[in-house]
């Protein structure tokens, strides 16, 4: 029997490489495909007016029919995007670190980050690295990687990108009722951005889901605590999906 298929997208101006702690601990029970997003990685800039839908279509023909999508920040609203208008090729939808139904104050906070990396993408990355890295015990190493993965962004494609992340969750919301998948939200404890209490909301909307919140944990959770994240993952395939 063919092993099931597992569909890691990434987040906002990363690449497929974050995800490379959980790809060697699921390998040997997953064909795992992690393609970059459409202006990430080695494909070519976004372009101005980039959509939630585009980014979606430029991951879809990728996607083998009835894979288990896990979805990281910006990755999980074009997972959740795929879930409801390209069914047929998801199984189960995992949603890592998403956002959701931001309310004014946190949809205010995102836009002034929006702005700061439209004006200068450098500090706007060391922002980004102390968000997600301080306080925690990821090494030098995986900091580093990450400044470099930012800082090889085209800053304008970067910036359409980021846009998509800043507006998607309004834009999927509505449509998150017509997931008809098993469904899993996970998050860290201590996330700044992508909450607790929007990983509840995720619940609150997308029918058969459940919520784990992983203790201790920021927001890169493929890199700070990969092996909790694919133990979760992994409990959710066995009770919901018998994988």
């Amino acid at each position: 029997m063919a092993a099931p298929t597992l569909v890691l997208l990434h987040g906002v101006g990363l690449d497929h490489t974050v995800w490379e702690p959980v790809a060697g601990l699921l390998r040997a029970d997953f064909r795992i495909v992690a393609p970059d997003l459409p202006g990430h990685g080695t494909r070519p800039p976004a372009l101005a007016g980039t959509t939630l839908a585009g980014l979606a279509d430029g991951v879809a023909e990728e996607i083998p029919p009835g894979s288990h999508l896990v979805g990281f920040s910006l990755g999980a609203l074009v997972a959740q995007h795929l879930a409801v208008h390209r069914p047929e090729l998801v199984a189960t939808l995992t949603s890592v670190s998403s956002v959701c139904q931001r309310t004014e104050a946190e949809r205010a906070a995102v836009l002034r980050r929006l702005d700061s990396a439209t004006q200068d993408l450098a500090a706007s990355t060391e922002a980004s690295l102390h968000r997600w890295y301080d306080g925690t015990d990821v090494s030098q190493e995986w900091v580093h990687a990450t400044e470099a993965i930012l800082l090889a962004n085209d800053p304008d494609s970067f910036v359409h990108c980021y846009r998509v992340f800043a507006t998607g969750d309004a834009e999927i919301a509505a449509h998150l009722p017509e997931i008809r998948v098993p469904s899993l939200a996970v998050t860290g404890e201590l996330d700044p951005g992508s909450t607790p209490e929007m990983t509840h909301r995720l619940v609150r909307a997308i029918p058969d889901c459940t919520a784990e919140v992983i203790p201790g944990a920021r927001h890169m959770l493929p890199i700070q605590k990969p092996r909790e994240l694919v133990t979760s993952v992994s409990d959710f395939l066995r009770r919901y999906a018998h994988v």
